[in-house]
């Protein structure tokens, strides 16, 4: 199922990975994991924040992709499924006319 992954980061902590040089090795991993089919980078609500749209195979995966988010920059973690244009008619295609 395609989802949006959506992480607020918290200022201190994330202050701390751009200081030590980490933010972008954290970055890097979540993508490395998940393939994204788009990721933005931007301020939201005030936070770094993270945007991003790729395929979630399986449940299980949400340990793995959120768990480094929340330890190693408090971040808060949010998950939506979403739908593409093609999804979006395929969808209404099969609505009936009633």
């Amino acid at each position: 199922m395609r989802v949006l992954l959506k992480a607020h980061f918290d200022t201190e902590k994330a202050n701390g990975l751009v200081s030590s040089g980490k933010m972008g090795e954290l970055i890097q991993d979540i993508v490395e994991k998940v393939h994204p089919e788009a990721a933005y980078f931007l301020p939201d609500e005030g936070d770094r924040t993270a945007f991003l749209v790729f395929d979630m195979e399986d449940p299980s995966q949400m340990p793995v992709i959120t768990e480094p988010l929340f330890r190693e920059a408090d971040a808060k973690v949010s998950y939506s499924p979403v739908m593409n244009l093609d999804d979006v008619q395929k969808g209404l295609s099969q609505l009936s006319g009633g």
